[in-house]
């Protein structure tokens, strides 16, 4: 008989459910594809129904349901914070009450109420589940872990060692000291969304200069040489209040925050630049001392820190480890991938299945498919014209259309697990264009303009264009385009400051390229996405570049893509040129006129 584990995270955000049979991840998504209500921290049933569905189980065949983390320790937390400054922060702590009386609190009895479950529930911690999430995965039967986020209990940061079937923690770093909630003071200053904005601080910060550095090491935290810190108080409000700074940051940083949707200045993009810089300087001490404590060859990351592709790179580059890995759903989604493998290893006791040297994320594709029939039933009932083509013209003429300089969405097989579209719900161009980048985000994904574009490339062919010498297939490394493939300046270029850095041509894949000659690289092999890989192959042969641009398929605001009704909506709503599902295509020019009142249900609805 299978052993099935469904594990859950919810209640943060990015609440997602994943089910695994035997050690083996068999599906796993976040709610937010299938509510569209972007970072969804609902409990995930619409997720949980999609896991099960697709394994053919019912809920009395789990032997298991794991929840991510120990709600009654983290409110216990969350007490004790408020009971450490008296007479403040009652207005937060008024809000924050309701969610936990209601649901957080009774988390055993709201799980079995859901499922109609009545067997075991089972509550690792947050770092746990983390460090699960990375080392269990990864292709390494021994390796140290690192994991780093906002807050889990009372953990900020951990590390410890995975052997076999275990893993242990060694060390914590506890709240209030975070560099994931460091982070997203930066983040809320700038004046971007905390729990979604730290990836458009990171891409902002190649526009700035590091001259904040060292006022943030002065007044705000004081950092060991063994990557541990604290964070001095004064200056933060995350404790109390219902905003992330106080007015003495504001004071420190010359005025106070930028209003979202402003214009950026310089400020904002130095100040982006001097906490991506403090903050590799902290990831980067915290490696060197687990391979001083620990002696591991490799080692594993997770939490949503991990998502810092610019720091994983660096990290990567100080050659401290052998390799590393990272877990592609690093955040709190990942934690109910966590949540499942810790059960089955450390409570069932089951041994890892790794073999050679491959991971057991297999392309992070877990989530729902359509068949060709469901797609054609789909574009029936709606009246829409589209080609159903056979595999190999679908790829011949999508190539050809990325020649021409068309921007094509890409609905293929089974979705992402975690935040990255990696060639199953994706927009994808030309990388060589000059103007795709600035195509793609004002016309298509409507965002800031300064936000770059990751690259996906041949996995065989990746040392030939990008100074990385291994794979990263779930875009969580970044790298220098080659030095032979990159455009020299013009002296009156190189002088230009901040957002004028944009539109300067600096490689033979300008859209890909960043203003600091770096891009955030996946790699696709063909055994993980055959049809992705064999696309990107046949651009290839016509063009001799193995590069195509990559992003999500949504626009600002909205979750990733779930269904073909998802995708044709996002088609239409944009600028986009062409749209392939499954084996149709569809030619924005053919579509009759868009209503946007389509009446539709969730596929997974729950009664």
């Amino acid at each position: 008989m299978s052993t099935y584990i469904l594990g859950i995270s919810a209640y943060y955000h990015d609440s997602a459910a994943c089910l695994i049979r035997d050690g083996e991840i068999i599906a796993a998504a976040q709610e937010e594809r299938f509510t569209r209500i972007k970072h969804d921290h609902n409990f995930p049933k619409n997720a949980i129904r999609f896991c099960l569905q697709y394994a053919a189980i019912s809920v009395e065949q789990l032997d298991a349901v794991a929840f991510y983390d120990k709600p009654i320790i983290k409110f216990n937390r969350i007490l004790e914070t408020y009971m450490s400054f008296p007479g403040h922060g009652l207005k937060s702590f008024l809000m924050a009450m309701p969610l936990w009386l209601k649901d957080k609190l009774w988390m055993e009895d709201l799980i079995s109420k859901e499922l109609k479950f009545k067997g075991k529930i089972l509550f690792p911690e947050h770092h746990e589940s983390h460090a699960a999430s990375a080392f269990f995965p990864s292709p390494f039967k021994r390796a140290a872990f690192l994991t780093i986020d906002g807050v889990g209990e009372w953990a900020t940061s951990s590390f410890g060692v995975g052997n076999e079937n275990r893993v242990e923690i060694i060390s914590e770093l506890h709240y209030p000291h975070s560099l994931g909630l460091l982070y997203s003071a930066f983040t809320y200053f700038t004046g971007f969304k905390v729990n979604s904005g730290e990836y458009k601080v990171m891409g902002l910060a190649p526009y700035g200069e590091p001259r904040y550095v060292q006022r943030i090491y002065d007044h705000l935290i004081d950092l060991r040489e063994d990557g541990s810190f604290k964070m001095n108080m004064e200056y933060f409000n995350y404790n109390t209040g219902l905003t992330m700074t106080k007015e003495k940051f504001a004071k420190l940083f010359n005025g106070p925050p930028r209003k979202p949707e402003t214009s950026l200045t310089q400020r904002e993009m130095d100040l982006a630049r001097s906490v991506q810089d403090v903050t590799e300087e902290i990831m980067i001490r915290m490696a060197r001392n687990i391979k001083k404590v620990t002696n591991e060859k490799y080692l594993c990351l997770a939490g949503g820190v991990a998502l810092n592709c610019v720091g994983n790179g660096k990290l990567l580059r100080e050659n401290i480890f052998e390799d590393i890995w990272i877990q592609p759903a690093a955040g709190d989604a990942g934690g109910a991938l966590g949540a499942a493998m810790i059960t089955h290893h450390h409570y069932f006791d089951k041994p890892i299945l790794k073999s050679g040297n491959r991971d057991l994320q297999k392309g992070s594709y877990f989530g729902t498919e359509y068949s060709d029939d469901e797609i054609e039933k789909f574009i029936k009932k709606h009246k829409l014209p589209a080609q159903r083509l056979n595999l190999d013209e679908l790829i011949d003429k999508v190539s050809d259309l990325i020649i021409q300089e068309k921007v094509v969405g890409w609905f293929q097989g089974r979705m992402e697990y975690g935040p990255r579209a990696l060639g199953a719900r994706s927009i994808i161009g030309d990388a060589r264009s000059s103007e795709m980048q600035k195509k793609m985000n004002l016309k298509i994904k409507y965002r800031e303009s300064f936000r770059p574009f990751a690259p996906t490339v041949l996995a065989e062919k990746v040392s030939e264009w990008f100074e990385l010498d291994r794979v990263s297939p779930y875009m969580l490394l970044v790298a220098d385009v080659k030095k032979e493939k990159q455009r020299v300046m013009a002296e009156e270029e190189k002088k230009l400051w901040g957002i004028n850095k944009l539109n300067i041509v600096r490689s033979e894949i300008p859209a890909v390229t960043h203003v600091d000659y770096s891009a955030r690289i996946q790699t696709v092999h063909k055994d993980d996405n055959p049809r992705y890989h064999r696309l990107i192959e046949r651009f290839y042969e016509k063009t001799g570049c193995p590069v195509i641009v990559n992003t999500s398929f949504n626009v600002r605001g909205e979750p990733i893509v779930e269904s073909p009704l998802d995708a044709y909506k996002c088609f239409m709503r944009t600028e986009m040129d062409n749209l392939a599902i499954g084996n149709f295509l569809f030619y924005k020019d053919e579509q009759p006129k868009y209503n946007d009142e389509i009446d539709w249900k969730a596929k997974y609805e729950l009664d």
